[in-house]
């Protein structure tokens, strides 16, 4: 199939597929007599495990590494699941810091809630933040 058609079906930009060609996501594809790209049907399988893994959070390059696995003719099975138990401790890590945030930002605006403009000094944008 050429690109349009791979990009539509895939649900992405023809743009897109030219960077993760570039980027040996997907693998360059055969090319017509015209030049036109020629991907394969394994094209979309492989397209649609990159969005997959750009939805859990992986990166390009872990995306690639499972790839690499895979081309090697190994399942990447036990690579995929230490690359989502990282990704669940980067989530956990990034939950703590929310919260911490989601603290300090309601005891502010509760220290902002009665509004003593005079309290400011003239050298002072805001004392609440």
């Amino acid at each position: 199939m050429r690109i349009g058609e791979l990009a539509a079906a895939g649900g992405t930009s023809t743009k897109a597929l030219r960077f993760y060609e570039a980027q040996g996501l997907l693998p360059a594809p055969d090319r017509t007599p015209a030049g036109y790209r020629d991907y394969s049907p394994e094209a979309l399988t492989r397209l649609d495990f990159i969005h997959r893994g750009q939805a859990a959070g992986l990166t390009l390059a872990q995306i690639r590494q499972v790839l690499e696995i895979r081309d090697g003719g190994q399942a990447p099975c036990a690579h995929v699941r230490d690359l989502l138990d990282q990704r669940l401790v980067d989530i956990e890590h990034q939950l703590r810091r929310l919260s911490a945030l989601r603290e300090t930002v309601t005891e502010l605006r509760e220290a902002a809630i009665p509004i003593h403009p005079e309290s400011c000094g003239p050298d002072q944008v805001c004392r609440y933040v």
